[in-house]
C-alpha cells in the first residue's frame, strides 16, 4: 500500500474517532435504534446474568434496561476496534520510516494511540453530556494491543513475501 494512502487512512480513522467524541451521548445514542432493531429484548433472560461493574456502578439490564445494556458493550466494543485500528493504521504508516526497528514501532505506535485516547477522553471532557474516563483510556489500549499482536505478524509475513 503505498504511503498517502496510509497516512489517508491513519487520518480517516482519527476524525471518525474525533468526530464520535464531538457528539453528545444523546446524539450517538443507539437505543431508539436498538428498540427497532431488537424487538422483543432477544437474549434478555441470559443477558440477565452479566453484570459489569464500571465507573463505580454496576451495569447490568436491571440496573440500566435492556437496550441501555446492549449500548453499553456495543460503544465499548467500539473503543476497542476504533483504537485498533489506530494503532493498526499508526504502525503502518511508521513502518515507512523505519523499516527495520520494528519493535520500537510497535512501542511508538502504542504510545502514540495512548496519547491520542487521553486527548480523546479529554475532548470528551469538553464536549457537553459526555464523562472522560480512565478506564476508557485503558479500553482503548487493549483494543490497541490486541490489534497490534494480530497486525504486526501479518504485516511481517506479507512485507517477507514481497
Amino acid at each position: 500500500m503505498k504511503r498517502g494512502m496510509r497516512v489517508g487512512i491513519l487520518l480517516l480513522i482519527g476524525a471518525v474517532i474525533f468526530q464520535f467524541s464531538s457528539q453528545t451521548y444523546e446524539q450517538q445514542s443507539l437505543v431508539p435504534l436498538l428498540r427497532q432493531v431488537l424487538p422483543g429484548e432477544p437474549f434478555a433472560g441470559v443477558l440477565s446474568h452479566v453484570h459489569v461493574s464500571y465507573w463505580n456502578s454496576i451495569i447490568s439490564i436491571e440496573t440500566k434496561g435492556y437496550y441501555y445494556f446492549v449500548e453499553f458493550f456495543i460503544r465499548k466494543f467500539a473503543h476497542l476496534f476504533l483504537f485498533g485500528c489506530l494503532a493498526a493504521a499508526l504502525f503502518s504508516v511508521m513502518m515507512l520510516a523505519r523499516p527495520k526497528r520494528v519493535w520500537t514501532v510497535v512501542l511508538f505506535s502504542l504510545i502514540g494511540t495512548g496519547i491520542y485516547a487521553v486527548l480523546d477522553e479529554y475532548h470528551q471532557f469538553l464536549t457537553g453530556g459526555r464523562t472522560p474516563l480512565l478506564k476508557d483510556v485503558v479500553l482503548d489500549m487493549i483494543g490497541a494491543t490486541a490489534a497490534l499482536t494480530v497486525y504486526v505478524p501479518l504485516f511481517l509475513w506479507r512485507m517477507k513475501r514481497k
